[in-house]
């Protein structure tokens, strides 16, 4: 298909940056699919009277036969892959489920993907009148570069046939650090039959299949990456060291615990954090099947991420928001199983994302005593500040927008201030990530930006945090030190609230004794982060084998003797 493409440079370069990893070519500013692709395709959308295609094992022949017109032969698909889709498409789902996929939901999805091309066009005609002149556009966000993409539902829905029609090259994405994004590994793995977690995860696919193609959603999600600098830079918060946490006189906010319930299912309107891989996604599309999986299963937009997010490095962060959730789940790990449709109720906001808000953060992996030394804590705290940092709440970056032409050495005079905490997101594209702040200005009904983003910002007092037990289960951390640092990190990032979920683990048994107690004396950032470093230090000197809540409240000790 023509694209009327005139396009801006910058369009040109986004394009160039994610041309490679699509299954699309290009030729004289046209994307299009190869002649034998739309040849199948087209067959594929005439339903199976035409295509003769009516079970699992057709289904991954077309794959087959699609893959090469692309140049992917020599990206051989996973083992076990035709056996996976065999499996699950003509032995798992009923009769009657097979049916309607073959007849309906395919042909549907046919035509989604003949549509690609156009779609993308459309999305980088669009892509810089979203939020001021922002760039937004499909690209890689690559490492140490803050910067944002939005996308609208039916673009990523046409990105995830191409994930189910394993139709993404693969060769050149270890290159970049790019995690899987083709759907064979998932199949593969129902080679092993009795593997119920691994069939109800690709049910919640599936599922979302078959919700979007009766409906295509008609809203956006946006992907953003956030980054603290290693160095300091004009308007940004630099990655913290020990000074600038031991110097805070931030005081600590609100903390609520809840022993029960999921982090998914808050009301408040949190900011809901994904205990991630540092590949995002983690083994979503292959056998994992905790925390961060699970979000992905359940939320499938989410995956579209994984197309153009490397992987995190210690000071960055990876920010969703408006992705729709679309299955109900029961059970954790091998007990996950898939337990119907979810309609998603959450309200749109101005630029047609729910406000649905996810960041996803990557703790340490099995850091045993290494957690406790001051490095790992400065890693794991800012990790959490990168992601936690409520960017309308800061003066410089309200400066930065009035008053671009300040002088440097009012910025190096600020930053210097233990207490300062500015942006990580306004070097090079200053306000290009904060696109929260600018919504007040946004006219829902063009969805274009205003003359006026120089007014005072618009304030989110409401958002807070929801949390749990990050880098704690798999992972292997600490539970009682990792609940500490995220709340000083919410409360350095200026969030109102922090909403812990325990999940019952029975370390976190003291966890609301333990924060009414630090709360009702007043402590600060600073107070609280001096007190762990003083314990963590104590634990790598043998001087304590307490965990830090009771080491700080020893009564709590007593107390624990008499539950038992």
């Amino acid at each position: 298909m023509e694209m009327e493409m005139e396009m801006k440079m910058e369009d040109r370069e986004d394009l160039n940056s994610i041309l490679p990893y699509l299954p699309l070519l290009l030729r004289s500013s046209t994307l299009f699919w190869p002649s034998q692709a739309i040849e199948i395709l087209k067959l594929l959308a005439a339903g199976p009277d035409r295509s003769r295609l009516n079970s699992g094992d057709l289904f991954f022949r077309t794959i087959t036969d699609l893959r090469p017109s692309l140049s992917l032969s020599s990206d051989p698909l996973a083992f076990s892959a035709h056996q996976g889709y065999v499996i699950f498409f003509d032995q798992l789902i009923s009769t009657e489920e097979s049916k309607k996929w073959f007849e309906e939901i395919l042909p549907a999805l046919a035509n989604l993907l003949l549509r690609f091309p156009s779609l993308l066009e459309s999305h980088y005609q669009n892509a810089d009148n979203l939020i001021n002149g922002v760039k937004t556009g499909l690209r890689i966000l690559n490492s140490q570069e803050a910067g944002l993409v939005v996308l609208s539902q039916e673009l990523i829905a046409a990105l995830l046939g191409c994930s189910l029609f394993c139709l993404f090259p693969v060769a050149i994405r270890g290159d970049k650090h790019l995690p899987t994004i083709n759907f064979d590994h998932l199949f593969a793995s129902l080679h092993d039959s009795c593997d119920q977690k691994q069939q109800s995860k690709i049910k919640c696919i599936i599922h979302y299949f078959e919700r979007i193609c009766a409906q295509i959603p008609r809203g956006s999600v946006s992907f953003e990456r956030n980054v603290l600098p290693l160095e300091q830079r004009p308007l940004c918060v630099s990655y913290p060291d020990a000074n600038f946490w031991n110097g805070s006189s931030v005081p600590l906010c609100k903390f609520e615990v809840c022993s029960f319930g999921l982090i998914e299912d808050q009301s408040s309107g949190a900011l809901e954090v994904d205990f991630a891989n540092k590949y995002f996604g983690g083994g979503a599309l292959h056998r994992g099947c905790v925390q961060e999986e699970i979000r992905f299963m359940i939320n499938p937009e989410l995956i579209a991420g994984m197309l153009f997010l490397p992987a995190l490095e210690d000071n960055e962060s990876i920010e969703v928001v408006g992705a729709e959730r679309f299955s109900n789940y029961t059970g954790y790990a091998s007990s996950f199983r898939f337990s119907g449709d979810y309609v998603d109720k959450k309200e749109m906001n101005s630029l047609g994302r729910r406000k649905t808000r996810i960041v996803a953060i990557d703790a340490l992996c099995h850091p045993g005593m290494r957690q406790y030394k001051i490095k790992y804590l400065l890693r794991e705290i800012n990790k959490a500040f990168c992601g936690f940092m409520d960017q309308s709440k800061y003066d410089q970056y309200e400066r930065g927008l009035v008053k671009n032409d300040c002088s440097r050495d009012e910025q190096d005079m600020d930053m210097k201030d233990p207490n300062y905490a500015g942006t990580s997101n306004l070097g090079a594209e200053a306000a290009s990530t904060s696109i929260e702040t600018l919504e007040e200005f946004v006219d829902p009904m063009t969805e274009t930006c205003q003359e006026n983003a120089h007014l005072p910002l618009k304030n989110q007092d409401d958002i807070g945090i929801a949390t749990g037990n990050w880098g704690c289960g798999a992972f292997g951390g600490d539970p009682e030190l990792k609940t500490i640092i995220q709340w000083l990190a919410a409360s350095q990032g200026r969030r109102p609230f922090i909403t812990y979920y325990t999940f019952g683990l029975r370390a976190l048994q003291n966890l609301d004794q333990v924060s009414e107690w630090i709360l009702v004396h007043k402590w600060t950032v600073g107070d609280l982060w001096n007190m762990v470093v003083e314990y963590c230090m104590q634990v790598l000197k043998g001087e304590t084998y307490d965990g830090f809540f009771t080491w700080l409240l020893p009564s709590l000790s007593s107390h624990d003797e008499e539950r038992e």
